[in-house]
Order: structure tokens, then sequence, then C-alpha cells
């Protein structure tokens, strides 16, 4: 009957346990195609992702010579119970993907110049660790400006609503 504080921060539709959100990222890039990847950890970043910690802020993606997708500069604070069994906080990672995903990320970044981008970190129901990825092209500051328009637009109006009804 109790529930364990401090988890994953919030849930999705889906059964989704959200752990990091890539904000950042849907603000500065124009999102295309979006893909799950599972993720290749160790014992002590699942227990630290568990309390509902990590950060994909600078986080980014990049297809190897070999055919590999990796997960650089995500962040992963240590496990304090793990003690000298811990992991590097920065740490590359190895996506888990299909090879046709690989060859079509691979392509777009190498062809249009995209960038892969992690967009969100969550468990599934069966409590494994996902990474949502999309291929994404850089906006412009005029792109990014009317953004910021829209956005405040969108709150004034809700603002108004909520005065007038």
């Amino acid at each position: 009957m109790s529930s364990k504080s401090g988890g994953a921060k919030k849930k999705a539709g889906d059964g989704r346990k959200i752990i990091a959100d890539n904000r950042k990222a849907r603000f500065n890039y124009s999102i295309g195609e979006t893909f799950e990847a599972g993720i290749e950890l160790k014992g002590s970043e699942v227990k630290s992702l568990r309390t509902g910690q990590g950060s994909l802020n600078e986080a980014y993606a990049q297809v190897t010579r070999t055919g590999e997708v990796m997960l650089v500069n995500a962040y992963i604070p240590i496990y304090l119970q793990a003690n000298q069994f811990n992991h590097e906080t920065r740490r590359p990672r190895k996506l888990l993907l299909h090879k046709r995903e690989i060859e079509k990320l691979a392509a777009a970044v190498q062809r249009q110049g995209m960038t892969v981008v992690p967009l969100r970190m969550y468990f599934t129901d069966k409590g494994r660790v996902k990474v949502e990825i999309g291929l994404a092209q850089g906006k412009k500051l005029a792109d990014k400006r009317e953004t910021l328009k829209e956005r405040s637009w969108e709150r004034d109006k809700a603002r108004l609503m909520r005065e007038k009804g």
C-alpha cells in the first residue's frame, strides 16, 4: 500500500514512466522521424535511473564507423550503494536498434546533415529502459523566435479565456 517516493517522474498515458525529457531538443531542433531504442546499461545505472534521476541535456547520439549507435554525454548519476562497482556518469552508451533503422539514421546524418538527438528516456511496463531518439534539423534563430511567439500567444489566449469565462 505504500508508494515509493522519489521514483520516476511521471507516467505517460501509455504506461511509460518517464525518467528524463529533453525539452530543449524540441526547441532547438525541428524533429522529423522518431525511433524507440533500447539502451545497454550497467546494473548501477538502472538502479540510479529507478530513483528518477538522469538528464539528456547536451546529449546526442552518433552512428559509429562500425555501425553502432552510441548515446553520448547523457548524465546518469552514480548510485551510492554500488560503491566500488559504480559507473562513469557520462560514459558513451550503446543504443540497440534494428540494422535497417541504423542504416536509415546513418544515411540521414551523412546525406542530409541531420542530427540524432535523444528526446526522452523512460521505463516500459516490463521494466526495460528505452530511449526515444529523433532525426532532427537545427532551427534558425528566426524559427526559435516564432516558436516563442506562438507559446506566448497560446498562454495569453488561455489567460483571456479564463478571465472571460
